[in-house]
């Protein structure tokens, strides 16, 4: 079988992976908890690694898929900070107990990894799923490991310096805008026209394809078109407020939650439609432990056996046991009471985990871990868990005071915490799963891989979250009196999540938009199943997607819409020559040209975060490198349209040369 003899899991890769893990999580962290969304680190982390053991003779593409597999681990376990500063900003915490938060970052992780092996068969290997940053750094792979003339690097090279070029002037220098947007007014009710600038994302809706990106334009019309407009024009606009603060607000407060409820219910559906298929994968890996899988049995399908995931569970349970316990136990309830309450949140954790493992690993694979929407899952979670605990604390009388109050609200973010970081390690689990299906690459090695870098990464983020928090505070939490409110990071998930479990356990929430979301996805969902009937599944509409669209900032859809109408219009264009080496040729060099653009701007992202981590840290300011540039707003907006659609321009004529190659 090719590559049999390659080194694999390797004590080097396993370092430089550490390392990388370290870098990507700190930079993750502070991008997240200032503007709210984290970037995939795999990409960038396979072109570092190749760089790297280049300079070892005897390094393969099999070890370098290892080590990306270990380091991505940080874009997505560095998402528990969509929930955790809340306990900080609801007064719960003072700080970031280290070993608190470094074992239900590594336990949460680790459930992610053990939960979404039984779903690689169906989700994976058996899927027509796109996977987009899987497929991309597969590509990079093969690319720097090209033996014959055209490896691609080429075209990834020019993907990614245009990408970081335009990334450093709207993040650095900041003297583009990195979105615009055209506000109509009619009568009291507000629409909005969107655009976004990033160039990562438009490959990212190139991989995505043309299906996706349709569900996606559907969301973010019923949003901006629909939603929105009618919210503002039935409702009675703040005095003092302009129309556009009160239409975000309206999107916010109201139309998001319904984007969550479509989210919420297109998820249960994914999983009841794949039940069957998972309930397969979990037999077959049962039937190896039984050794019915023989000798035959290839090396690039084999999993971590039943017996070690049996293993690995216990201990990782034991983790969440005690971190939990650790945390109810500082709180004045009754001995039998903190048992209960251990019990059951450790339940809920290990078994809402084990649900939004394959919702999370779903949504990867249609639109890609850089845009899956994973606070959406925290939301959920925090929903079902809020509602679990109010139960008890009613029971037990834990709200006849104020304090009963907060200590379930802290638990119920406590909790939510574990289960987001198994959803977000599924998410990258399933991706790395199909760049390793792509390279044939061992699975059970990359699973070792991936736990791993859960472990560093859970090492690195709590000291990481300390120093951020007490060099400028996070948005209503702020470490010192004397700071300014003004320079203290947003973190609006993790803001938004408080919120809700606030709302919960006062009975101040509202369900309706919730509701109102899951009754239009159920209404998708039955659109979606008459469209495959009646075109034997040539259309369909992903309710996820629309979802996403609705969930999503708009400005974040946008270049992922066009990213995936540019592919529809390069694929019939090659289509109509009817040269089926000119049309694999096309999708070789399109995907590899997605791929350098989202690499171009996350390893930018990368060094902007440093840069300004830097500079704050320090008493500096929080763009160090702005030329700040006086009345220069609407030219910014101007010059970032003119540069993506140079952008996109760039990108057509790079993929349509396919046709006069040889």
């Amino acid at each position: 079988m090719p590559h049999s003899n390659l080194k694999e899991l390797t004590f080097r890769g396993i370092i430089l992976g550490a390392l990388i893990t370290v870098i990507f999580t700190a930079s993750n962290v502070y991008l997240g908890l200032k503007v709210g969304m984290t970037f995939a680190s795999s990409i960038p982390a396979a072109v570092i690694s190749m760089a790297v053991l280049k300079f070892f003779k005897d390094s393969s593409i099999l070890e370098n898929n290892m080590v990306q597999t270990q380091a991505s681990s940080a874009g997505t376990l560095s998402s528990v900070i969509f929930v955790l500063p809340g306990l900080l900003m609801m007064g719960y915490w003072n700080d970031f107990p280290f070993w608190q938060t470094m074992l239900i970052c590594a336990a949460g992780g680790t459930l992610g990894v053990l939960f979404t092996i039984p779903l690689r068969r169906a989700m994976v290997v058996n899927s027509d799923l796109p996977y987009p940053e899987g497929v991309a750094a597969a590509e990079i792979l093969k690319a720097g490991n090209h033996e014959n003339g055209d490896s691609g690097v080429k075209d990834i090279a020019y993907g990614g310096a245009l990408a970081a070029l335009v990334a450093f002037l709207t993040n650095g220098l900041r003297v583009m805008s990195d979105s615009a947007s055209t506000w109509i007014q009619a009568g009291k009710a507000a629409f909005q026209l969107p655009m976004g600038f990033s160039l990562a994302l438009l490959g990212a809706g190139y991989l995505i394809g043309i299906v996706g990106g349709i569900a996606i334009l559907i969301g973010t019309i019923l949003t901006w078109g629909v939603a929105v407009p009618f919210f503002t024009a039935s409702g009675d606009m703040p005095v003092g407020v302009s129309l556009v603060d009160f239409a975000m607000a309206m999107w916010k407060t109201k139309v998001r939650f319904i984007g969550v409820g479509t989210i919420g219910i297109a998820a249960i559906w994914t999983l009841l439609v794949l039940m069957k298929p998972m309930v397969q994968g979990m037999v077959y890996s049962f039937r190896m432990l039984k050794g019915e899988h023989g000798e035959s049995e290839h090396r690039i399908d084999i999993d971590l056996s039943p017996k070690s995931m049996i293993y690995i569970l216990i201990a990782t349970v034991v983790l969440i046991v005690i971190s939990l316990h650790h945390f109810i136990a500082a709180a004045p309830i009754a001995p039998e009471l903190s048992i209960l309450l251990v019990v059951v949140c450790t339940f809920l954790a290990v078994f809402i985990g084990f649900f939004v493992a394959a919702a999370s690993g779903y949504m990867a694979g249609l639109v890609g871990s850089s845009s899956s929407p994973i606070s959406g899952i925290g939301i959920l979670s925090v929903i079902v868990i809020s509602l679990v605990l109010v139960s008890i604390g009613n029971a037990a009388g834990l709200f006849e005071t104020p304090d009963g109050q907060k200590f379930l609200t802290a638990l119920t973010l406590f909790t939510a915490s574990i289960v987001l970081t198994t959803a977000t390690i599924s998410n990258d689990n399933l991706q790395d799963l199909k760049t390793g299906l792509l390279v044939e690459a061992t699975p059970w090695r990359q699973q070792v891989a991936l736990i791993i870098g859960c472990f560093v990464g859970a090492l690195v983020i709590a000291p990481v979250l300390e120093i951020l928090y007490h060099a400028y505070g996070f948005s209503g939490a702020l470490p010192r009196p004397d700071m300014d409110p003004s320079q203290a990071l947003s973190a609006p998930q993790a803001t938004i999540m408080t919120t809700i479990a606030q709302g919960i356990f006062t009975n101040q929430l509202e369900w309706t938009y919730i509701l109102t979301g899951v009754g239009l996805g159920a209404v998708l969902i039955l659109i979606d199943a008459f469209l495959k009937k009646i075109s034997d599944k040539t259309f369909a509409l992903p309710v996820l997607a629309v979802g996403i669209g609705i969930y999503l900032p708009p400005s974040i859809n946008m270049p992922l819409i066009i990213g995936a109408f540019l592919a529809w219009f390069i694929n019939r264009r090659i289509a109509k020559l009817g040269d089926k080496r000119i049309s694999a040729k096309a999708e070789r060099f399109g995907t590899l040209f997605s791929a350098g653009l989202i690499v171009g701007e996350s390893l930018m992202g990368v060094i902007l975060a440093f840069i300004i981590a830097a500079s704050v840290t320090s008493g500096g300011s929080e763009a160090p490198l702005s030329l700040n540039l006086e009345n220069w707003d609407a030219i910014g907006e101007v010059l970032g349209l003119i540069v993506f659609i140079a952008g996109l321009a760039i990108f057509a004529f790079r993929v349509l040369r396919a046709k006069k190659s040889d």
